[in-house]
């Protein structure tokens, strides 16, 4: 019998309440077998991280994603508080930090803007690779496997008044091919 590989989605929303693409994939995958959601500001509303209990989640799953809107061409600061406080020394690097050797790590992100933005010489002058490149280190520095990162872009907040630029049936299909990812990771 094959045993299934878990995955931990580290969900950083800030307003998930208001949120079309973030919501959407989450939905897409919650009920998957071996995925787990852990939503970060629902969690610790007040901002004070169970390190102890975060850390022995990321020793039990085989994937951990870092799912979140990209801010700022950033991680949100909860995610960041995170990162800080529990990839620690002796746990995820240095002297007998091995606890997340072999694991692998995956951006999942949603934009505003359009993939066209994202190009080198594009409105933001840089791909989406590089705005993730401290997430790529992070998981090397940790001895993680970095995975080909997710982006869905196109997600306009409403309060500017813009039509957003992604359809429901394109967002109904990028949730799609991320359940397809995870089960397909999940049954590997």
């Amino acid at each position: 019998m094959q045993v299934m590989k878990k995955v931990l989605v580290v969900l950083a929303h800030p307003n998930f309440a208001e949120s079309r693409g973030n919501k959407a994939l989450i939905e897409a995958v919650q009920m998957l077998p071996s995925v787990k959601i852990h939503n970060l500001y629902e969690r610790y509303p007040n901002w004070q991280i169970d390190v102890q209990v975060e850390q022995e989640l990321l020793r039990h799953h085989d994937l951990v994603v870092f799912q979140y809107p990209l801010q700022w061409y950033s991680v949100p600061p909860l995610l960041k508080k995170w990162i800080d406080d529990v990839l620690t020394y002796g746990f995820a690097f240095g002297a007998n930090g091995t606890a997340l050797q072999g694991k692998e790590l995956m951006p999942v992100v949603t934009t505003g803007g359009t993939s066209a933005m994202y190009i080198a010489g594009g409105a933001v002058n840089f791909t989406i690779s590089e705005f993730l490149r401290p997430i790529q280190q992070t998981a090397n520095y940790c001895g993680m496997s970095y995975k080909t990162p997710v982006a869905i872009h196109g997600f306009l907040p409403k309060e500017l008044g813009i039509a957003e630029t992604i359809t429901d049936e394109q967002v109904f299909e990028e949730a799609k091919r991320y359940q397809h990812l995870l089960q397909k990771y999940v049954a590997s």
